[in-house]
């Protein structure tokens, strides 16, 4: 029988223990191993620039770099690697925008571990890695010819306008949101304002208000 080659996996996750588990997870399945682990984007993209392994974990929220716009820079650096997102946050919210993005299956950090191992496998053949939850949502919306996102104005922002009023609706300052996402205090008034128009939230209303409730909606969805 022709040995099968192994498919090498890099994760990046800025929760240590959870970093950990993937590891041992990836080292558990025949045919895998776990190359490198790191906490941050920066060292992953360095990493994958200097030798690119089969896989990437992508974990959603890290200190230096939003998991989406990391899956953007991995895509350009280097299209051939596969990027499966880990993450605790719900996939009705973000795993179109990471698919968009150029990932090839999204998976709850919640999922069962052989839930995580299937949904390993299938991108590490090629296939597209979702629950059957969110495959017949996409489904849904191909025929109906529009994103199912649409149903939601939240799903009309762009990425960064979507980061700007996800951090708003964590009650951060727009100083605050400047240095989490490297852009001045005048650009995430711009970035307000955009919302504010996509979202038809009307003059006197309050942006913050909006943004609040949405996000612990969305805690409690």
């Amino acid at each position: 029988m022709e040995k099968r080659e192994i498919v090498t996996v890099g994760v990046v996750d800025d929760h240590h223990l959870m970093m950990d588990g993937l590891k041992l997870l990836v080292e558990s399945m025949d045919g895998f191993r776990c190359v490198w682990t790191t906490d941050n984007a920066a060292d992953c993209l360095a990493r994958v620039e200097a030798k690119p392994p089969d896989m990437v974990l992508v974990d959603i929220t890290m200190p230096d770099r939003n998991g989406i716009e990391l899956i953007k820079d991995l895509r350009k650096l280097c299209p051939e690697v596969k990027l499966l997102v880990i993450s605790m946050h719900d996939e009705e919210v973000y795993a179109q925008r990471a698919l968009k993005a150029g990932a090839r299956g999204y998976v709850m950090k919640s999922a069962s571990h052989d839930e995580i191992r299937d949904t390993l496998l299938r991108v590490a053949e090629g296939r597209l890695g979702v629950s059957d939850d969110l495959s017949e949502r996409m489904v849904e919306a191909f025929f109906s010819g529009q994103e199912a996102s649409d149903r939601d104005l939240v799903g009309n922002l762009s990425d960064r306008e979507f980061e700007v009023f996800q951090l708003v609706g964590e009650c951060k300052t727009a100083a605050q949101i400047g240095e989490a996402l490297g852009i001045s205090s005048k650009t995430v008034d711009v970035y307000k304002s955009k919302i504010r128009g996509k979202l038809d939230i009307k003059p006197g209303d309050s942006l913050a208000a909006y943004a609040i409730r949405w996000v612990e909606l969305k805690k409690i969805g």
